[in-house]
């Protein structure tokens, strides 16, 4: 009975090793850079008493260069599977006390075992990362580590949600892991990602550049669109991947969870008969239409500071959950462009993947004119909104509230593209362009041979906008299938996505599509 006892003791000693990581000195050291461990970040993101953790004793195998002297149980990293909301999920969080949380060959088995893991049960996989890249002792059995953890990346996206919060580095390889999930948070000054650090662009380019100027959180938010969203701390950051699992099905056969709402379907919202300004080119705040419709104005907005003359990001109708795109009039007017169109895009692509409906919300004047976005290659990036609106099968409501003309109003889910529901407010103006430029293209010649070119302009520009700068022309043809009350959009919506709620639409078989990137 003792020898059982003493291996009883054996085992809760060696589980309170492992539990200390690279040691006391290592997490004081973290603690004082601001940083949770990454048995802490687990024990804040899961529910309480939930976390099953695995592998707790394995150890790398490495012996160059005395790597036989530094051996963790765990190695690095902490896996395993708890719940969120009652809700399953596998977690691996690196830990930076352990030699930087450098990826090792073992480190890299731990993390492919619970990512496959997440795939036979049909369950999200989160990943934080703290790591200073590949443990460079260990050689190609590293970068093969990484290599395994892409693979799995590839095969799980579309399948099951990817979620990677960045709570400290994350260089070299280790950004593709990231780059290959779903959606990444990054936290001010804490997070960094980039291929080569300062030092390798100083050798090779002769360019002196920080951390934070590389690759930290405000420049892949603002600049890059890497980073999905960026936070203020570890805490915030935390806090923001239980909201957003809370929309997201647990794969992709399922429905994204119900949420109780005591907000009324019929609530009437009057301010939005009176948000469009009188003048064309006046703005107005799309966050205030999309606060005014949704469950309790609740938004959560997916890269926020990132091509912001277009939003993009989760809300309710009657808690249900939903994807909201919309044009934002007030930042260069709504316009498409490169960034905003490979933004949406890809927002578009993850809804339709997990069974998540698309509401759009469109004001949209064009696409931004100019070399520079026709070098950069507008065209193809524009492409790729339009792809992933016709290749969507969700349930798909457009409300065109102001202007949609031209190739954007193709672009922004019309009911060529597929729209299951597009309605248009009375202020709505389709057509191919604006009533001046369609004036000045067709009635040039006549105003240049009047005596008055001005009153000719002016009189045909009237006509036009009667004919053609309203919703009814193309409710008509049965584009539009309805001119609705803004105060009633809520109504309307929900009435539309209930209807929808039993859609089936298939695409053609393929192996995979051929998307323009």
């Amino acid at each position: 009975m003792s020898n059982q006892l003493d291996k009883v003791r054996e085992l809760i000693e060696l589980r309170a090793k492992a539990r200390l990581g690279g040691g006391e000195k290592a997490i004081e050291k973290q603690h004082a850079q601001g940083k949770y461990t990454a048995r802490e970040r687990i024990t804040m993101l899961v529910d309480e008493g939930s976390f099953e953790e695995l592998d707790m004793f394995m150890e790398h195998r490495c012996t160059n260069f005395g790597m036989e002297k530094k051996k963790y149980l765990g190695d690095g990293v902490v896996t395993g599977y708890g719940t969120i909301e009652g809700r399953l999920v596998y977690l691996f969080a690196q830990d930076f006390t352990v030699i930087g949380g450098s990826l090792s060959e073992t480190m890299a088995k731990k993390i492919c075992k619970v990512m496959d893991l997440a795939m036979l049960m049909g369950a999200p996989v989160v990943g934080l990362n703290d790591s200073g890249g590949a443990r460079i002792q260990e050689g190609i059995n590293a970068l093969s580590g990484y290599a395994e953890i892409f693979q799995r990346n590839i095969l799980a996206s579309g399948v099951i949600p990817q979620i990677s919060g960045i709570f400290g580095p994350c260089a070299g390889g280790a950004v593709y892991s990231p780059a290959l999930t779903d959606f990444t948070i990054m936290a001010k000054g804490m997070s960094y990602m980039f291929l080569t650090g300062p030092k390798v662009v100083k050798t090779v380019t002769g360019e002196d550049v920080t951390q934070e100027q590389l690759g930290g959180a405000e420049v892949h938010a603002t600049r890059s669109g890497v980073t999905h969203f960026m936070v203020e701390s570890g805490d915030e950051g935390i806090a923001l991947i239980r909201r957003l699992l809370s929309y997201l099905p647990q794969n992709n056969l399922e429905d994204p969870p119900i949420r109780e709402t005591n907000d009324p379907i019929d609530r009437l919202e009057d301010s939005l008969n009176e948000i469009i300004p009188d003048s064309p080119n006046r703005p107005y705040d799309m966050y205030e239409v999309i606060g005014a419709i949704v469950d309790d104005g609740a938004f959560l907005e997916v890269h926020a500071y990132y091509a912001p003359n277009i939003i993009v990001g989760f809300a309710r109708f009657n808690g249900r959950s939903v994807g909201i795109v919309a044009n934002q009039p007030k930042t260069l007017a709504g316009v498409l462009d490169i960034n905003a169109s490979r933004k949406a895009a890809r927002f578009v692509r993850f809804c339709d993947a997990f069974n998540i409906p698309i509401v759009t919300l469109v004001d949209v004047p064009g696409f931004l004119p100019g070399t520079g976005q026709e070098y950069g290659g507008v065209i193809v990036h524009g492409a790729k909104l339009l792809y992933a609106y016709g290749e969507a099968t969700v349930p798909k409501v457009t409300v065109t509230l102001r202007k949609s003309y031209g190739g954007a109003y193709i672009v922004m889910s019309c009911k060529q593209l597929r729209g299951d529901m597009n309605y248009a407010w009375p202020t709505a103006e389709i057509a191919v362009m604006g009533s001046a430029g369609a004036v000045e293209v067709l009635y040039a010649k006549e105003a240049k041979e009047s005596d008055n070119p001005a009153k000719v302009l002016a009189e045909k520009e009237a006509e036009y906008t009667e004919a053609f700068a309203n919703p009814y022309n193309a409710a008509k043809y049965g584009y539009i299938d309805d001119v609705i009350e803004p105060r009633n959009t809520r109504f309307r919506i929900i009435r539309a996505l209930q209807q929808l709620a039993t859609k089936k639409q298939t695409n053609p078989a393929k192996k995979h599509d051929n998307l323009p990137l």
